[in-house]
């Protein structure tokens, strides 16, 4: 666009501000966070073991729907990296949703022997996926990378917690949940800064260039 300085005949040439770029991290990243934060709350005892499905109305009816239509969304953008992300933790909410509504109404067949071994097996698919998931990251900024990291050691604490039935070892890793919490918000505050015209935050170097 074009105008001219009423204190000449000098046309000044303006520049129209760029329009906000779409980011399906403005819904995939708090929905990630509301359902993290229940599972933590879960993990580290704030409602009785024997209330496991508590997080569940949120991380089904919030978080899993909310990775899923930013899967969705990232993919109609062409943001192939994104719309991976999201698809990846669309698969572990909604699959934990389904294990935690199988165990407890008995879809399944398993008996109660065997519940133990079913949770050890999801956890160690999940947390062999999101392993390589934070390996491909490395590319990415760096708070990214931490985030996957502290969800392989959240994953990893669980696991051990669950094999050895210690609530201790399921509280670390409960306490790590709130760890990548921490660090979600803050992208999330970065990317919320971004699509209101601010600057980002700064997201610190990829591992690898």
């Amino acid at each position: 666009m074009t105008t001219t300085d009423p204190s000449s005949t000098r046309t000044v040439a303006t520049v129209d501000p760029a329009p906000p770029v779409a980011d399906p991290a403005l819904i995939g990243v708090p929905t990630f966070l509301v359902g993290s934060i229940a599972l933590g709350l879960v993990l580290t005892g704030y409602v009785p073991a024997a209330a496991t499905g508590a997080s569940i109305p949120i991380i089904l009816a919030a978080t899993g729907i909310g990775q899923l239509v930013a899967a969705i969304w990232a993919a109609s953008r062409d943001q192939n990296a994104v719309a991976s992300v999201f698809g990846i933790f669309t698969g572990f909410w909604l699959s934990y949703a389904v294990l935690v509504l199988g165990l407890t109404n008995n879809w399944y067949g398993i008996v109660a022997e065997d519940a133990v071994q079913t949770q050890k097996l999801f956890l160690l698919t999940w947390l062999v996926v999101i392993v390589l998931l934070t390996v491909a990251s490395i590319r990415l900024p760096l708070a990214f990378t931490l985030l996957f990291a502290l969800i392989d050691l959240a994953l990893f604490f669980v696991f051990l917690g669950t094999s050895n039935a210690s609530t201790s070892l399921t509280s670390i890793g409960g306490y790590l949940v709130f760890a990548f919490v921490a660090v979600g918000a803050y992208l999330f505050l970065d990317a919320m800064s971004r699509s209101t015209g601010g600057r980002g935050l700064p997201l610190g170097r990829p591992v690898l260039t």
